[in-house]
């Protein structure tokens, strides 16, 4: 990496800590995007951990890359709000495509000399950026909690769709169903696949994956079960 004498590194998507050594080769420094308004939602599955917390409003941020875990000066940051039925694949796509843009002007004004780093340090409270540390997910986090709110199920639902997708145990299964999609019940699903949850309210099973078969709708499933 020495031997290419670059101006500027660029990194997305990489699941490891850059050592300083390697940040100290180009003389611009490096910038890092990343798909959070930082210092919120720091770590390894920040579009995932914001889906499941029901998140409204994110965004993604450059920043001048240290040797900490996405603590380095903030350069450019862009705020997006997150649909009440946006998917994580469907939010990956669509912040790839802001932060590919956002890259594209931070390399700009570093090139000019016109960024203007700021810490993070007092742009939210430590106890907010210690709630918000996200980590890989383990098999743990893909199993659906029945008794917590439905609204929590939905979101955790949509945060794991379409991969690696929520597991859960329906009557008459021994083995887990991937969960693909699932929303809020109304007095008008009376004929869909529902399980009622912690709250008392109810989750519509749109699209599910039985054990050894194909992705089918709740309502086929159902039907096949009676």
């Amino acid at each position: 990496m020495r031997a290419q004498d670059a101006d500027l590194f660029a990194v997305a998507s990489y699941g490891k800590i850059v050592p300083q050594s390697i940040l100290d080769l180009p003389r611009l420094g490096a910038l890092n995007v990343h798909p959070s308004l930082l210092p919120l939602y720091r770590g390894a599955t920040p579009l995932q951990s914001q889906l499941r917390d029901g998140v409204r409003e994110s965004g993604v941020t450059i920043i001048r890359m240290d040797a900490g875990m996405d603590t380095g000066d903030i350069v450019l940051t862009t705020r997006s709000l997150i649909g009440p039925d946006e998917t994580y694949g469907e939010l990956h796509d669509r912040f790839a495509e802001l932060g590919a843009e956002l890259l594209a002007r931070a390399v700009g004004e570093a090139e000019a000399g016109t960024l203007h780093p700021r810490p993070q340090a007092g742009l939210a409270s430590p106890e907010d950026v210690a709630r918000t540390l996200t980590r890989p997910l383990g098999k743990e986090d893909l199993v659906i909690d029945w008794s917590a709110p439905a609204q929590r199920v939905v979101d955790l639902v949509r945060s794991l769709s379409p991969a690696p997708g929520a597991r859960a145990h329906l009557d008459g299964e021994a083995q887990a169903v991937k969960i693909l999609k699932a929303r809020l019940a109304t007095a008008a699903d009376s004929a869909e696949l529902q399980v009622t949850c912690g709250d008392g309210r109810a989750v519509v099973l749109e699209s599910l994956v039985p054990p050894n078969r194909k992705p089918m709708s709740g309502r086929a499933y159902a039907a096949a079960a009676r």
